[in-house]
């Protein structure tokens, strides 16, 4: 899971892919923290990304940095505890002028269940599991 973390992190923008209906929805991201021992995202009730994830939490995750990407699959779970959002708007202070742990909104999402795939063109996959 570090490694998925740190990847993502240094990426700085990775890519979030839902289904809603038949139709693949793929967007940027960029917030991921490590809490209570698992990975996390954010995102907004309010955006239909939180409502395709309610529908089907079952996501892809991809990320490029310097020559390998990732690509994660997981499942993805909502936590409403306020310590959980506080502690992804504690690492990302510039989404509190969006964003706040009592607004009803703040919506954080731990990976369950997930594959990461390490690729590139000159070395062989690497696969882990968490």
């Amino acid at each position: 899971m570090q490694k998925v973390y740190d990847f993502l992190k240094n990426a700085g923008t990775y890519y979030l892919a839902t289904v809603e209906g038949d139709q693949p929805r793929v967007r940027p991201f960029g917030t991921v923290n490590i809490f209570d021992g698992k990975l996390y995202i954010q995102t907004g009730k309010v955006k239909p990304v939180s409502h395709q994830i309610a529908a089907n939490p079952k996501v892809e995750i991809c990320a490029f940095k310097d020559g390998t990407w990732l690509r994660l699959t997981c499942e993805l779970v909502e936590d409403d505890r306020f310590e959980a959002c506080k502690s992804m708007l504690d690492a990302y202070p510039e989404l509190r002028a969006m964003y706040d742990e009592n607004d009803g909104n703040t919506q954080v999402l731990y990976v369950k269940n997930a594959t990461a795939t390490f690729s590139s063109f000159t070395a062989a996959p690497q696969v882990e599991t968490f």
